[in-house]
């Protein structure tokens, strides 16, 4: 039996290997591409809009005017309300986001049959493209076509809603009245990031050990006690990195509050994100416009401080502790997220009264509901009914996962009967739920109105070659990481995973200026070279996580037998890697195909529009061709969809793998 040679002695290295790591030749090929893209579309932008944001526009001229841009911001009403609006969406949005993740993720999770089917279904908010999100909402709460409006008034909770002044009149413009245009978008974001949280949050409850509850029931604590001293600390790590991540997302928002409202009516919806755009690719002022979104990186920077310090204790790369902490420390860590609490809850209050209490009715009717059925059941398995508890318990959970399922299919099934339905019967409002009779009438309106068909095949086109770019970087780059000893391994890890987290928010401007310079701008060429921005970095880090997770020995044993290092990638690890593999290529390709804000300001020509791009152009003023975008949704998501049921193994065992053991 043939030994494997051990690794050579400090001796046997070179000066440059001892210097530089053993690997870092082979690091340095693995990582070239990697570094490359990120290089040139992450860092060289950054850095490039902070000098721009430091001149300003005068016809054809560029010239230095200092810090004149952001001091302007001060007096700037539209950023002011810019950057409360963004504040505003993203707290209400997490709050509520968190407390129905977290109830689907316990219904789940007590759910002993059809968990996976009843999941698949939850997950499909999050799968279906933002530009499906945002026209199958618009079509539900339109104050005449709407269905919202016509099911509350029958069921008479629309005049109730008027009357207790929870609306502003009735029939209620949900998205072009400025008291509720804010909590409309809020809804719609909330519909679409609920399921994020729960597959997260439901992972959670997967690791948390059965004796804590059987020794929490054992020494007599009831549910709520066992919700509160086992489930929350142990979902803590994961509820801080889930809502960090999501606010960062959240924050950043520009599509689908776009795609609803354009920011209206007035400002009223308009985050920070929108008023750079409007500065920078409206106005043609890029120094104001990147003012605005470096004035918000201080917030951002915090956010990510939090995610990548939360992602290193989990990984078990936390420094050890050398010194002894006072002992205000320990109470003044418990209090801090009380008293962060509070002063986020005034200052929503103070920023937005009609939201706050409005959020609050909603959210108080919720939890009351679940703390009296909490009760009940209590109070029986008190005194004895087991049985009977468990019915109740049953029947609530039955229930409230129904309404969870009404919630997120409802929209999605509006818009499957609307695009099998006439031009007639959307107009007369005419067999709102069920089409009578089908027709495919609308398919071939689109086809024949709009060059979808064009749209669709530059979608696939500019999909599979980020993919494919994305693909190959992120698999030699995740290997080097993980297989690879040289100098820097772990500060190119954590940059990998920043620039991840950096917002496009940040990086179009720059961008748009680049392609520009070399004249790619309204070119498929554009989305080609751009998309990696935001695709390769979360690519590598999850490969590297799923690669260090192949036994070391296997490859080791066919470097034993004469294999390169890189014929033992080739041959051995990327065989392996499958699983990770399918699900990078999954994450990458979905998000590629439902990208808007790059190829919303790249492209302005129809011949080079993508999907999202081109139904938003279908909407003319206020001529809403509902019934075409109907047809055009379910064409887009269709691709997706079937993506993720085939894939869903993949991904599932591909993110497991690389984010939670990288």
């Amino acid at each position: 039996m043939t030994r494997a040679s051990p690794p050579p002695g400090p001796g046997s290295l070179t000066k440059a290997q001892r210097w530089l790591g053993r690997d870092w030749r082979l690091a340095a090929l693995f990582l070239g591409p990697t570094a490359v893209l990120v290089g040139a579309l992450v860092l060289v932008p950054i850095v490039r809009s902070i000098v721009t944001s430091t001149t300003e526009r005068h016809g054809q001229d560029t010239v230095f005017v200092g810090l004149d841009n952001y001091l302007a911001l001060a007096g700037d009403e539209q950023f002011r309300t810019g950057v409360v609006n963004s504040f505003v969406f993203t707290a209400y949005a997490e709050v509520f986001k968190v407390v129905l993740g977290l109830a689907a993720a316990l219904l789940l999770h007590r759910l002993r049959h059809g968990r996976a089917l009843v999941t698949g279904l939850l997950l499909m908010p999050w799968v279906v493209p933002t530009v499906v999100t945002a026209f199958s909402w618009r079509s539900l709460l339109d104050p005449i076509f709407g269905s919202v409006n016509t099911l509350l008034t029958a069921s008479g909770i629309g005049p109730l809603l008027a009357g207790a002044h929870l609306v502003d009149g009735w029939p209620a413009g949900w998205l072009s009245d400025p008291s509720l245009a804010m909590p409309s978008v809020i809804l719609v974001n909330v519909w679409k990031g609920v399921p994020f949280f729960t597959v997260c949050f439901l992972a959670g409850l997967k690791a948390i050990p059965a004796d804590q509850y059987e020794a929490a029931t054992i020494d007599g604590a009831s549910a709520w006690q066992r919700f509160v001293h086992v489930t929350l600390p142990g979902l803590r790590h994961v509820i801080t990195v889930t809502v960090t991540l999501s606010s960062i997302w959240t924050f950043n928002n520009f599509d689908l509050i776009w795609l609803l409202t354009q920011g209206g009516p007035g400002d009223v919806t308009a985050p920070y994100v929108l008023v750079a755009y409007s500065k920078a690719i409206l106005q043609l002022q890029y120094g104001a416009g990147v003012a605005v979104t470096l004035v918000m990186l201080p917030i951002i920077a915090a956010l990510v401080f939090v995610l990548v310090r939360m992602l290193r204790q989990d990984a078990g790369t936390r420094p050890p502790r050398r010194t002894r902490a006072a002992p205000w420390i320990g109470p003044a860590r418990k209090a801090l997220p009380w008293a962060g609490a509070a002063v986020v809850t005034g200052l929503l209050a103070w920023a937005s009264p009609q939201i706050f209490w409005k959020a609050a009715v909603v959210l108080g009717v919720i939890l009351l509901i679940a703390a009296a059925v909490g009760r009940v059941v209590s109070g029986l398995q008190a005194h004895g009914g087991r049985r009977a508890s468990s019915l109740v318990s049953g029947w609530g959970s039955g229930v409230a996962l129904a309404g969870l399922l009404a919630f997120v299919l409802g929209p999605l099934y509006w818009i499957a009967v609307t695009a099998f339905k006439s031009e007639g019967q959307v107009v007369t409002r005419e067999h709102d739920l069920w089409p009578t009779p089908w027709t495919l009438e609308q398919f071939g309106a689109l086809f024949t109105n709009q060059p979808f068909g064009r749209w669709y095949l530059n979608t696939l086109l500019v999909s599979a070659a980020s993919t494919a770019v994305a693909l190959i970087c992120a698999a030699l780059g995740g290997y080097a990481l993980a297989r690879l000893r040289f100098r820097g391994a772990q500060g190119f890890t954590v940059t990998v995973l920043l620039t991840y987290v950096m917002p496009g928010a940040l990086l179009f401007i720059p961008l748009y200026q680049l392609l520009i310079g070399v004249r790619l701008a309204d070119s498929m060429w554009s989305l080609v070279l751009t998309y990696p921005t935001f695709t390769l970095p979360f690519a590598t880090w999850l490969l590297a996580g799923y690669f260090a997770s192949i036994p070391a020995e296997l490859e080791e044993a066919a470097l034993v037998d004469g294999c390169t290092r890189v014929q033992a990638f080739r041959q051995v690890v990327l065989p392996l890697a499958k699983p990770g593999l399918l699900a990078v290529a999954l994450f990458t390709l979905t998000n590629a195909w439902n990208e808007f804000l790059f190829a919303f300001v790249f492209i302005t020509k129809d011949e080079y529009k993508t999907l999202p791009v081109g139904m938003q152009s279908m909407i003319a003023g206020d001529v809403v061709p509902q019934g075409q975008l109907a047809a055009a949704s379910l064409l887009v998501s269709i691709p997706v969809v079937v993506m993720y049921a085939f894939g869903q193994r993949f991904l599932t065992e591909g993110l497991t793998a690389g984010a939670v053991k990288g």
